[in-house]
């Protein structure tokens, strides 16, 4: 019972379940287009700074001999974006896109899948953007065709969104989400098509496939893990009248609420003092570059920075209008941070409101400050919150995704 996996860059999610299919010895491939073990020529190259962002590719040294790279799109993206080449990194059309780097570890994958069934390969596991190609092959050979969704369904995406539109119009521009070509989403319709088995990571994302227009395979519910809980914190709020300390973490859009985050701020005055860790879209954008002027702005931050950060925070607010997952809530409550999020993220899955997060309806400002208010009157809720957070975190580290993924894969071969 064997599967070949891939995914162009490997993130928490990708490196957990490839380990555990490795360690339940079902895993017969795994092809990515860059990734680093400790000690080789990668791995040295990532201390110095130029190679830094090899760093986001490692991968456990176990996996060495199962791994196939592919880079030579990713390191051609890599460097157009150092130089600022924007035309080879040109959404889609670019030859160094991220759709480029997608489509061509799809077909690389699909060239090789004829040996695989020879060899008793019996699945293929590929992401959204990525499987099309690979599954066509898969089907000819009989193979079965599991494919991840790790963010909502497109048609979804575009009816929920196109209100934000309306409500924010001096935020259109960071809704990159619409500037999807036809082709690449009947891509996405076709790789769901010919899936034999869907994976999600929250009850969101599946919800959000009946708005396929179709038939579709089972779908798999399988929240992602927690990265390691950090060591016990203390709790200084309320002491010496400072202010709350409000943290968000991710893409500077409106598809993360962010207008809505800044909006609630504001009523506070001086009372919140709001930090932003994330990168703009690409697109200008007045009313995002107003809002940043009054915050503490970092538009990167290592994640081991940003780990640190949570850990001074009073609270993380995450108030996503469309999110598969939102991975920075597992980082920021394995830190004791509590989360403020919606009901459109993996929050529902983790988050008893007012246990140890809360949960908040998408798109309401009113909702943020309510908390917000709720936590500066009461400030020893962040604490009760933040330990319980950290508890909920310690109960489900990385290691049971990838079980609960490998038993489920397992199962269905």
């Amino acid at each position: 019972m064997k599967v070949i996996m891939s995914h162009p860059t490997g993130n928490a999610n990708v490196r957990a379940a490839a380990g555990s299919l490795r360690e339940t010895e079902i895993l017969a491939g795994f092809t990515t287009a860059i990734a680093t073990f400790p000690g080789d020529v990668l791995d040295r190259l990532s201390r110095l700074r130029p190679f830094a962002e090899f760093r986001r590719r490692a991968f456990h040294s176990a996996l060495r001999s199962s791994t196939q790279l592919w880079p030579w799109r990713e390191l051609g993206r890599m460097a157009a974006l150092k130089a600022g080449l924007q035309e080879l990194v040109r959404h889609e059309t670019g030859p160094f896109s991220v759709d480029a780097v997608y489509h061509s570890i799809d077909r690389k994958v699909a060239s090789g899948l004829r040996k695989g069934a020879r060899n008793g390969v019996k699945a293929v596991y590929a992401y959204e953007d990525g499987a099309e190609a690979s599954f066509r092959e898969a089907r000819q050979l009989g193979l079965q065709c599991l494919y991840d969704l790790p963010i909502g369904y497109w048609r979804t995406a575009r009816r929920l969104l196109e209100a934000e539109r309306l409500a924010w119009p001096e935020w259109q521009s960071t809704l990159t989400g619409f500037r999807d070509s036809d082709a690449k989403l009947a891509r996405k319709d076709e790789e769901l098509k010919l899936a034999d088995h869907i994976f999600v990571a929250s009850r969101f994302t599946a919800g959000t496939l009946r708005d396929f227009p179709g038939n579709l395979a089972p779908v798999h519910v399988i929240p992602y893990g927690f990265p390691p809980v950090g060591p016990a914190r203390s709790y200084g709020t309320g002491q010496g009248g400072r202010p709350l300390k409000v943290l968000f973490v991710g893409g500077l859009t409106q598809r993360k609420g962010i207008a809505n985050l800044f909006a609630a701020a504001e009523t506070f005055g001086a009372h919140i003092e709001l930090t932003v860790v994330g990168q703009k879209t690409g697109a200008e954008c007045a009313a995002l570059d107003q809002a940043l002027s009054k915050v503490k702005w970092y538009p990167s931050l290592s994640h081991a920075h940003v780990l640190k950060l949570m850990r001074e925070q009073d609270v993380l607010v995450f108030p996503s209008l469309f999110e598969g997952f939102g991975l920075v809530i597992t980082e920021a409550m394995s830190q004791g941070t509590p989360v403020i999020t919606t009901d459109r993220t993996a929050g529902p899955d983790l988050i008893g409101h007012g246990e140890n997060g809360w949960i908040i309806k998408a798109g309401s400002t009113e909702a943020i400050r309510i908390i917000l208010d709720e936590l500066c009157l009461h400030p020893k809720l962040i604490a009760e919150t933040g330990k319980n957070a950290m508890e909920t975190a310690r109960a489900r580290p990385w290691s049971i995704y990838g079980t609960e993924l490998a038993l489920a894969i397992k199962n269905i071969i």
